[in-house]
């Protein structure tokens, strides 16, 4: 919808207004990317206008059978010389030309002695790309500010840092994600936040015919120099990737708050560990060599990836529902990014049910959600932010207060979701495992159609009990209780028979595993503040150009009477409502019952369960003409359902409140006059895993 000068947004029963006339997104200039004093030799150029994605497009392609890469497509029983997976194209070596033969005989030397003879060609290794490797295998443009990396079947390149990748020849891996000659171009996001990402170099599905075909695929991106250098590093089953810096909406916007300055930087633990001076430099990227060890698979791991895709391969629906559980962190989330990344290179799709209110993965934390996932996920949650096909806001990162709110949420979700779905299905529990947490997991089990269980723990012994299907048959859960059983039943067949699913374990074994991280922004809550942050991006401008604070930016005018207006986790009396909502973050939901008001505003009683399209900021209240002021990226068109603004328990992030720019005076929403001394002031501790009395003898 176009919103000019005093135009609105039509409701049924009320009118959004753009409070100042047309809404706009000014254009806006490159940022700085600010770099830590031990890399900014790397990144002195790094502040270039974005580039354009290159024009190569994603194939699409129908829903595939699955085949384990890390066994190469000999195991596989795919040809060379056709597509696999969701790339490239099918191509025929034509072995009568000579300039091919001299090319295989070439490759074969290389492959067979390590190293050719020939003073054309450079040594060729396996493992970890770091060193004078990096100078062997990548050149760069400095004209263009990109590289062009050679990379041989199971080499590797651990990096910090941000990039655009697009796959020229051969196939390589990313999470899981095959990424194949002829895709489109895709982000790749490893911030000090998480575990490194590694690019990985994976066999080519058909071989290079001829040193001239080498040779074309590099004319378009590096000078004749860089080519011939770079020739030496080819071989015939080699790939090759090009790698250019990348800056969007959301990277300014978190760089542009000193404490996330560093967010792309290398952490300190790892400063040792960077490989400097390298065709890298100036991409935003910083090699680390082997000391790091990046994502770290274990046997049973790679076990678990292995069953839950061949399922996706011999089941005749293609459809099973996987649900991933374990105590806090044991790497689930990490474990369903590669999980999701595998399935598409296979499926088309892969649907998510969110059920951890705490550590969410595409949305603001406090939200259930469900919705499908059609790209791959090449960082961390911050960095794909989306919009749920159905999504709940609960308010809070716990469900301890209210369970059964909890529970209701997850199945009002499920039964919205498509019931002609030709997706697998993978659910994402809370890492709480103990006393109501645990009974939680097994309710879930028994409400939704579960066929796999996937349990994650650590340190050669299991958190919780294992969530067998014999275990469900004799355990109680939340809501649920295993069915009564009398004498007969041990000489009859009438009982219900036991549920049948797959109970998968998985012994993770990263460093660190079990233990949250404490170095910057790895805490639980740094990362929630990151995923918030992300989202209010959306207000930004798409194109390069300056920052602008929230307070700059133009809100709807909502007026009381056309919203009710909500607290999800505790009781507020009604006059202080307005107090604790300004300048506090609100779910946008959608109520079914009309708002009906008598001339001012209304309040709800109770915290609903009802869908939530996106979220907002309640920048002011204007008590005088009976209006919100609203910041929100959702769309206008969407706005028009939306009847009941939601306060939960989830905060705004501390430096969108502390770095307001452009202020002179005191800042708005920030006092220095609280005393926390003050009975009652304080944060309320709650003990999740304690049982209740009432609770004795149930589990």
């Amino acid at each position: 919808m176009k919103v000019n000068k005093h135009a609105e947004v039509k409701h049924k029963s009320h009118k959004w207004k753009d409070a100042k006339g047309k809404r706009c997104r000014p254009p806006v200039s490159s940022s700085n990317v600010n770099s830590s004093p031990v890399v900014i030799s790397m990144v002195k150029d790094h502040q270039e206008s974005v580039r354009k994605k290159p024009s190569v497009k994603r194939l699409k392609n129908k829903v595939k059978s699955v085949s384990n890469h890390k066994n190469g497509s000999s195991e596989s029983g795919i040809k060379k010389t056709h597509a696999q997976a969701n790339g490239s194209s099918e191509f025929t070596i034509d072995s009568d030309s000579n300039d091919s033969q001299d090319w295989k005989e070439y490759s074969q030397s290389v492959h067979g002695n390590g190293m050719e003879t020939s003073d054309n060609t450079e040594d060729v290794r396996r493992g970890r790309l770091e060193g004078e490797a990096l100078h062997h295998c990548a050149q760069r443009d400095d004209r263009q500010n990109r590289t062009v990396l050679v990379m041989q079947k199971d080499q590797t390149l651990c990096f910090r840092g941000k990039c655009l990748l697009t796959c020229l020849y051969g196939r390589v891996e990313v999470m899981g994600f095959t990424i194949e000659e002829g895709q489109q171009s895709y982000s790749l996001f490893s911030p000090a936040s998480h575990c490194p990402l590694s690019i990985r170099g994976l066999e080519s599905i058909r071989a290079l015919e001829s040193r001239n075909e080498a040779s074309h695929i590099l004319q378009k991106y590096l000078p004749q120099a860089s080519r011939k250098k770079l020739l030496k590093s080819i071989t015939t089953n080699s790939s090759i990737i090009l790698l250019e810096p990348i800056e969007t909406a959301m990277t300014r916007f978190l760089s542009s708050f000193p404490d996330l300055s560093e967010l792309f930087n290398l952490p300190m633990t790892e400063i040792m560990s960077a490989v400097l001076d390298t065709p890298l430099n100036g991409l935003g990227m910083i090699p680390l060599d082997s000391n790091i060890e990046g994502l770290k698979m274990s046997k049973s791991y790679r076990h678990a990836l292995n069953t839950v895709v061949s399922v996706c391969k011999g089941d005749i629906d293609g459809c099973p529902v996987i649900l991933v559980c374990g105590t806090k962190n044991v790497g689930k989330s990490t474990f369903i990014r590669v999980l999701i990344n595998t399935l598409l290179n296979y499926t088309a799709s892969v649907e998510y049910l969110e059920g951890d209110l705490g550590q969410t993965e595409f949305t603001p934390a406090g939200c259930l959600s469900l919705l499908t996932v059609r790209e791959p996920l090449l960082g961390p949650p911050f960095t794909h932010q989306q919009t749920p096909d159905h999504m709940i806001y609960y308010g809070q990162s716990s469900c301890d207060s209210n369970l059964d709110r909890y529970m209701e949420s997850l199945k009002s979700l499920w039964c919205r979701r498509s019931q002609t779905r030709e997706a697998p299905i993978i659910i994402n529990t809370m890492g709480w495992v103990k006393g109501f947490g645990f009974q939680l997991l097994v309710d879930m089990i028994r409400f939704f159609p579960v066929s796999h269980v996937v349990q994650l723990s650590h340190s050669g012994i299991l958190q919780c009990p294992a969530l067998t299907p014999d275990f469900l048959r004799t355990a109680n859960g939340f809501q649920t209780h295993p069915p009564a059983q009398t004498a007969l039943d041990e000489f009859t067949e009438s009982h219900s028979p036991p549920r049948i699913y797959s109970h998968i374990g998985v012994q993770a074994e990263f460093q660190g595993v079990g233990s949250q991280g404490t170095a910057k922004h790895q805490r639980s809550n740094e990362q929630r503040d990151l995923s918030l942050l992300a989202y209010l991006s959306q207000l930004q401008s798409p194109d390069p150009g300056p920052v602008r604070p929230l307070h700059s930016l133009t809100p709807y005018q909502v007026p009381h009477t056309a919203v009710v207006l909500g607290v999800t986790h505790c009781d507020v009396v009604p006059s202080h409502t307005f107090h604790a909502t300004t300048g506090s973050l609100v779910g946008l939901c959608c109520l079914a019952e009309k708002v009906s008001s008598k001339g001012g505003p209304v309040f709800l009683s109770q915290a609903p369960i009802c869908p939530c399209v996106g979220f907002g900021v309640l920048r002011a209240i204007d008590m005088a003409r009976g209006l919100y002021f609203l910041l929100t990226p959702v769309e206008p068109s969407v706005l028009r359902k939306v009847n009941c603004l939601l306060l939960g328990a989830i905060s705004m992030p501390p430096c969108i409140l502390t770095t307001q720019l452009g202020i002179d005076m005191e800042m708005p929403y920030i006092t220095t006059k609280y005393s926390f001394d003050l009975t009652g002031a304080g944060k309320l501790r709650v003990f999740k895993g304690m049982t209740r009395p009432s609770q004795v003898g149930m589990q």
